[in-house]
């Protein structure tokens, strides 16, 4: 079965992942209920929405119970704490009130589906549909069934991201964190690292990232960037250089350890680069020049510049 031209979807939890979702659905013209346990959560859910200064909050009809959020959905998407048994007991009772055609999705960043629906007396429905946060902003969403999940599930999963203006990425298999956290996290591993053994400070590693690294992995991945960085593609990238490369990832530092005195000289260092400038505002900055970033590529698609010869 195929979703609606504009589905009605239903969101749980209302935290920054939460109303974010509720963002992304009723900008595309879902009807999209919404519950939380915790009804000043919620509360505080629907005002951030209103402080967007679109219509979107108007699509939104918060919920107080289960039952009235499952009611002629075609799509959950589930945001609760990262809990195995939780969302167990979550998808539990989603299993038994929610319409049987309805999609059961989580956002959950370290869970196989397999393992949160593995009770379920319809597991085939139940997915992972993990975004990045905040996905009003970034559209990818990394899409990963459990071993009971159907093949039309994944599909529909996929179409119904698409059709809000999400990227919904299949993933072949499950590992802890997905594939984006573990690649965040691995920059932060030896960003950590590197702090730590003194070879530069927060603000020397973050300039380098968002001043170096971060402007061409806006454009392009890992492997993107290696096939641009050689005249020979990523087969001289990586050919003839592979003992070096390999010299330096060895070097790479160990998991380093977050002593609570070590956060604090992360959090003193960025708080002196913010200044006086609130928190607040520097994630609202950084939310518009992200959508700036997507609007520009948007207008210059590579694959059909390049093959006409437009790119400088």
């Amino acid at each position: 079965m195929a979703v609606t031209a504009s589905p009605r979807v239903g969101v749980i939890g209302s935290g920054v992942i939460g109303r974010s979702w509720m963002a992304v659905f009723a900008r595309a013209g879902c009807t999209t209920t919404a519950f939380d346990a915790e009804t000043g959560q919620l509360t505080r859910a629907m005002q951030w929405l209103q402080a967007l200064r679109t219509p979107e909050w108007e699509q939104v009809q918060p919920c107080a119970s289960l039952a009235q959020l499952v009611d002629g959905v075609e799509y959950i998407q589930e945001c609760g704490p990262e809990q195995l048994e939780l969302k167990q007991r979550l998808f539990a009772d989603l299993d038994r009130v929610a319409p049987h055609s309805a999609i059961l999705a989580s956002s959950t960043s370290a869970y196989d589906m397999s393992d949160i629906a593995r009770q379920l007396r319809h597991p085939g429905r139940c997915i992972v549909a993990h975004p990045t946060n905040p996905p009003h902003v970034i559209p990818v969403v990394e899409v990963l069934g459990g071993d009971q999940t159907s093949p039309e599930t994944i599909a529909r999963t996929c179409g119904l991201l698409a059709a809000v203006g999400q990227t919904p990425v299949t993933l072949k298999k499950h590992a802890h964190g997905f594939v984006l956290n573990r690649l965040q996290f691995a920059l932060v591993r030896e960003a950590v690292h590197l702090l730590k053994a003194g070879v530069a400070d927060v603000e020397a590693i973050d300039t380098v990232v968002r001043e170096g690294l971060g402007l061409r992995w806006a454009l392009l991945g890992p492997f993107g960037v290696a096939d641009t960085n050689n005249d020979q593609g990523v087969r001289g990238y990586f050919g003839g250089h592979e003992t070096w490369i390999t010299d330096l990832m060895n070097q790479l530092g160990p998991t380093p350890t977050l002593e609570p005195e070590l956060t604090e000289l992360i959090g003193q260092a960025l708080d002196r680069a913010r200044g006086t400038v609130p928190r607040a505002d520097v994630r609202d900055w950084r939310d518009r020049m992200v959508l700036a970033i997507r609007r520009l590529k948007a207008s210059h698609p590579v694959g059909q510049r390049q093959r006409e010869g437009q790119l400088p």
